[in-house]
């Protein structure tokens, strides 16, 4: 805005003129005194430049220029002292008011010229005036300054966020019951279905690119460049230091109530249930990837657009406006690091730990000019340290709480337990992170790192990785577990189901995952053998007393005249036997369809062969008598018939039934 008023022009104008008179004639004392006749403002410099003064002419040709410099732009700056704008007029007068302070010495670099400054004292105390215009002008300029800051902020948006965020997420994967759950639940609430299930996906990423932010709008920033250097130059950096920071520590502030972070204590953070505090974790997670790759970077370029002319004012602006944030993020980072420990956190511990350790670098290209923020650095680095110990140390009390588990209940029908499908389940989660889980066991203390070997060979052992040792040894706690378990059955047999059901369950999935390549196929090779074995222990404890009854010893001779009472207890026998065995083991449940099929096949080669040659040598003693049905029930193809019932999980029974062919 132009000046408004005739003074300030005639000010203006007259200053400029006497400049370039005061460059062009020596006749300075003329001058003046003409110039002090037309505005009598200048009589000061008239009485001034004509005192007992021993500066030369040049000195006091030089004197009456500042002064009349610093009039003219004093005149300027206090009359727009309350104008609602800065004009390109007004900032002119700034920048003389400057020039003119410094040289009219204030802070006495030039000690001649303050000498002739103070001469005129008695008619005007012209520093007191300057450093007065100073002032108004720098609070005006930092009022303003605030202002512009203020207008113009550009709010974080929450959809664009959001939209990042879904884009590039990974899919929840839907994990077993949790741990502490299956501890604390009933096997009957387990096996029924009843008990709680929950759902789990990798913490959420901003997207493959970083994102820019525009944190001010554009056009302001050439304003707030203008004004701050013209504070610096004034000596109120600080000042301008300050209003920059609370504005833009705000403003960070309100885009960390947009990521969904709360600013919560250690304690307040440990207080948070679970299912709360895993939501809490997940937004967590995203605001890390936000703030330290998208946010932080553009507010180290606002930083340096605005400040140019100070490298240390740069760093001192951006460190004090982003280090409350930052250090908001770690505190929480380390609450639950802190925490108490269950199996559920450990992906969650885990994700914090991928976020932290990936922006890791970021921070350290974004805080490495001060010592403060070498100190933003290490706590980052003390945080993910912890998150690592955390993690490690929930992991081993996972595998201490399989090997300890202790329910007492059995499944009646032989299934799959839920500890195996639980702890194989989370094993598999836990593959996703395998490269990370080598790192932090690769940093971590030998306690730590120790894993006891079972029954496995040292060598296999070496020549793992430090996370397949881990999966190692926690898969033979499992089996050490299951071994234990299976001989709460009464029946040898139903041992052996159970053992076959659960081995297999381990077996595959070990075969269909990275497992495989951690475990090796020789460790597959010995758990399929320990299937066989299995699988032959329950033909025997099963099926050997129904066997037994046809074999022809004890019959009383030959075909042909075997005892016919012998022969009716051998088929009464091994029908009760039968009837006995489809009763109990059709409840039994075999989930695998090849296991079940090849438990069928083996049955039925061991018990059918003997069964028709044992009723093709001695049926006709008893067809022919009365009541040849009581004792002949089942052909041999009644039998293989009903040999498909087996390990379905349906009880049936067999007693009373008639033949179903003849």
């Amino acid at each position: 805005m132009a000046a408004t008023t005739e003074g300030k022009d005639k000010v203006l104008a007259t200053a400029q003129r006497i400049v370039q008179s005061l460059h062009n004639t020596s006749d300075t004392d003329d001058m003046l005194l003409i110039l002090s006749a037309f505005d009598n403002r200048l009589s000061t410099l008239s009485s001034f430049v004509s005192s007992d003064d021993p500066s030369s002419g040049a000195q006091k040709s030089a004197a009456s220029a500042v002064y009349l410099r610093f009039e003219a732009a004093e005149q300027i700056v206090l009359n727009e002292a309350d104008s609602s704008s800065l004009t390109d007029d007004y900032l002119a007068a700034v920048d003389v008011l400057i020039q003119s302070t410094e040289e009219l010495n204030l802070n006495d670099r030039d000690g001649e010229l303050q000498a002739g400054v103070q001469a005129a004292g008695a008619r005007c105390d012209v520093m007191d005036r300057a450093e007065n215009a100073l002032h108004v002008t720098m609070t005006r300029l930092e009022d303003e300054f605030r202002h512009i800051l203020i207008r113009n902020t550009v709010p974080l948006d929450p959809e664009r966020v959001r939209r990042s965020s879904h884009s590039s997420s990974t899919v929840a994967i839907a994990a077993p019951l949790f741990f502490d759950d299956y501890l604390t639940e009933s096997l009957d609430d387990v096996s029924s279905g009843r008990c709680s299930h929950h759902g789990r996906g990798r913490g959420v990423s901003f997207g493959g690119d970083d994102v820019s932010l525009d944190l001010i709008n554009e056009d302001a920033v050439i304003d707030l460049r203008q004004i701050a250097d013209r504070m610096i130059r004034s000596g109120y950096e600080k000042e301008c230091c300050q209003v920059y920071c609370t504005v833009r520590r705000d403003v960070l502030d309100e885009c960390m109530v947009i990521l969904g972070v709360e600013k919560l204590s250690i304690e307040e953070v440990q207080r948070v249930e679970w299912r709360l505090l895993d939501d809490k974790i997940k937004k967590w997670i995203q605001a890390v990837k936000v703030i330290a790759r998208s946010l932080l970077p553009s507010e180290k370029d606002l930083c340096e657009q605005i400040f140019t002319g100070s490298d240390l004012i740069k760093e001192v602006c951006f460190l004090e406006t982003a280090k409350a944030c930052v250090m908001q993020l770690l505190n929480f980072g380390e609450a639950v690091a802190i925490g108490r420990r269950s199996s559920e956190k450990l992906f969650r511990i885990l994700d914090m730990y991928d976020a932290l350790a990936g922006v890791l670098p970021d921070l350290q290209s974004l805080f490495m000019d001060e010592e403060a923020g070498d100190m933003v650095c290490s706590e980052a680095k003390g945080v993910l340290d912890s998150l690592g110990e955390a993690a490690i140390g929930t992991f081993v009390e996972f595998e201490n709480a399989v090997q300890a588990e202790s329910s007492r209940k059995t499944l009646q029908n032989g299934e799959i337990h839920p500890l195996t499908r639980y702890v194989m389940n989370y094993v598999k989660l836990l593959l996703d992170y395998s490269d990370t889980l080598n790192a932090i066991l690769e940093n971590a203390e030998d306690e730590l790192r120790r894993v006891e070997s079972g029954n496995s060979d040292n060598s296999e052992m070496k020549s793992m990785s430090l996370i397949g040792q881990r999966l190692l040894a926690l898969t033979q706690s499992l089996e050490s577990n299951l071994e234990e378990k299976s001989r709460m059955y009464e029946g040898t047999a139903m041992q052996y189901i159970f053992l076959l059901n659960n081995i297999l369950y381990i077996v595959q999935k070990v075969k269909d995952s990275e497992l495989r390549n951690l475990l090796g196929d020789n460790w597959i090779k010995r758990r399929r053998g320990q299937i066989r074995q299995h699988a032959t222990q329950y033909l025997r404890a099963s099926w050997s007393k129904a066997l037994s009854c046809l074999k022809d010893e004890g019959i009383g001779g030959s075909s042909s005249n075997a005892s016919k009472v012998a022969l009716k207890d051998r088929f009464k026998n091994f029908n009760a036997c039968f009837e006995d065995i489809y009763r109990i083991q059709t409840a039994w449940k075999v989930p695998d369809p090849q296991l079940r099929e090849e438990l069928r096949l083996s049955i039925s080669e061991k018990v059918l062969p003997a069964y028709r040659s044992f009723l093709g040598r001695f049926g006709s003693r008893l067809e022919s008598g009365r009541n040849a049905g009581k004792y002949i029930k089942y052909t041999s193809e009644d039998l293989e018939n009903y040999l498909l019932d087996l390990f379905e999980g349906t009880p049936l029974i067999l007693h009373h039934m008639r033949r179903k062919s003849t």
